[in-house]
């Protein structure tokens, strides 16, 4: 049995990691897909202390590296349910393993909120993705959109437009959310258009593939069609707590209410980063969560 089990390996995870390593306790961490989370996807980040600049992947890169050289356990597994067993948690995946922790830090992340449009599911793959640093090549020198606002879209929007010929980028507010500098980063590019107000209608294919988007403007009530080879979507994150919702408790997003203490109602359970109820959601915030929640953690051990 170990000590922690964390579920999720993305910045407050594997920082809870390092802190409950650093205690002398054994960890192990599950992650679902691959370790970093969402900064994992960010082509170029300017906002974590220490660093001017470095790609989401490098330091996500790092965090693991670190991570795995104290000598904690790690597992690829998708977990879908943590139950109360004697003397501790019993936590399982979908892929049918069973691994057994004292205490539980639970930093299962967000995924990407989607539009909710018909036939939306379908075309993740056929022309609509999530990652411009991941998909952009694939639209070098076609005309591809990003749907979306604020800092997530600007920086991708600004990686499209280094490829592609042309970038219209859809914002259903009447301006951007994200950081002023990359607003004028992104404005200052001659193949860039930016409709704002402007929300998609629906998605326009053929033979199963992306070819268009439809827009309305709600500002003037206009509809309009354009062409695309590609759409990105950077509207937002939600969380999947569902399957734990018994033991911490949902606000009404979904999100964990927890404090700033990150403890549960459930002794031994702990939540951190973005799967939380908070304010802001950023790497070092979740960081500063990883670092909470093991501390507490590994009190509670103690004092066992």
């Amino acid at each position: 049995m170990y000590d922690v089990i964390i579920v999720g390996g993305g910045p407050a995870g594997l920082t809870a990691a390092v802190y409950a390593m650093r205690a002398g306790k054994s960890v192990l961490v599950i992650e679902k897909a691959g370790f970093g989370g969402q900064i994992a996807f960010s082509p170029k980040v300017e906002n974590i202390p220490g660093f001017a600049v470095i790609s989401g992947a490098e330091f996500a890169d790092k965090l693991a590296e670190q991570v795995m050289n104290l000598g904690a356990d790690v597992e690829l597994e998708c977990v879908t349910g943590v139950e109360k067993i004697e003397g501790g948690f019993a936590v399982t995946t979908e892929e049918g393993s069973s691994f057994e922790g004292k205490a539980v830090i639970l930093a299962n992340g967000v995924k990407h909120r989607m539009l909710g449009l018909d036939g939306e599911e379908e075309l993740v793959g056929h022309g609509l993705s999530f990652c411009a640093v991941c998909d952009g090549a694939f639209y070098a020198g076609q005309e591809t959109a990003m749907i979306g606002g604020g800092n997530s879209a600007l920086q991708e929007a600004l990686l499209l437009s280094e490829v592609c010929t042309k970038v219209t980028v859809v914002q259903n507010l009447p301006t951007f959310t994200g950081e002023q500098k990359l607003a004028e980063a992104l404005m200052a590019r001659d193949n860039v258009e930016v409709r704002f107000s402007t929300v998609v209608s629906e998605y326009v294919t053929e033979n199963g593939e992306l070819t268009g988007l439809k827009l309305h403007n709600d500002a003037t009530g206009e509809d309009s069609e354009i062409r695309v080879d590609g759409a990105f979507l950077a509207v937002g994150l939600q969380p999947e707590n569902e399957n734990f919702a018994h033991l911490v408790g949902l606000n009404q997003y979904g999100y964990y209410d927890v404090d700033e203490f990150c403890a549960t109602k459930t002794p031994g359970i702990y939540v951190a980063g973005d799967c939380r109820s908070k304010f802001i959601r950023q790497v070092t915030t979740a960081a500063g969560d990883g670092a909470v929640a093991a501390m507490g953690a590994c009190r509670w051990l103690d004092q066992q």
